[in-house]
């Protein structure tokens, strides 16, 4: 996307949860390359950007559709110390995954539809995930890390799932604030609180 189009995209107001819009399966998409969904997904990136997140589904902007955006970026490690894998901007449109293993890890997760909530949530450490791009073309990528726990967080908005309904301890769920305090020095957890959507 070219930095030009922005003047005739809109920001979308991010739906909190207790809409119902979050809690309901969305409904495929029939064209994916249709004038629609390429301005839903210009205009979702432009709300994610704004919103300091890595990642947006489109019910989370009031639309019951399974379109997906997200990008890992550089520069982060991952809780072994290694750097995480970058994944550039993507939009995917009906998206699935499947695991590759039963590994799982928690990770710090927060979400633009919780805003100042964070919580451990277990996810797969590798997966193959596919969808179909704007142009219609097939989209099919391998991820592990980082990459992999934005995809699955972001199917999940698609199926009706937030963040803390795969929380296994609740105990790990705090707001940001208080995580904070006690978690001063460590990192890979204040970039996840600044990230907003992971």
């Amino acid at each position: 996307m070219h930095r030009t189009d922005i003047s005739a995209m809109t920001l979308l107001k991010i739906a909190r949860m207790g809409h119902p819009v979050l809690i309901n399966r969305a409904e495929e998409v029939a064209d994916p390359t249709s004038r629609d969904v390429r301005s839903l997904v210009e205009n979702m990136v432009e709300t994610m950007h704004d919103a300091s997140g890595v990642g947006l589904a489109a019910p989370q902007v009031h639309v019951a559709k399974r379109v997906i955006i997200f990008n890992a970026p550089k520069g982060r490690e991952e809780a072994d110390g290694e750097p995480s894998e970058f994944a550039p901007m993507t939009a995917l449109i009906n998206p699935e995954f499947e695991a590759l293993g039963e590994e799982t890890a928690l990770g710090w997760e927060g979400c633009l539809s919780i805003p100042g909530l964070t919580g451990a949530v277990p996810r797969y450490t590798r997966i193959r995930y596919r969808g179909f791009g704007t142009k219609g073309e097939q989209i099919e990528r391998e991820a592990s890390g980082f990459h992999a726990r934005v995809v699955q967080h972001e199917i999940d908005h698609l199926d009706g799932v937030l963040f803390p309904m795969r929380m296994t301890d609740l105990k790990l769920l705090s707001f940001n604030e208080e995580l904070k305090h006690f978690v001063a020095g460590q990192t890979e957890i204040e970039d996840d609180l600044e990230a907003g959507e992971e």
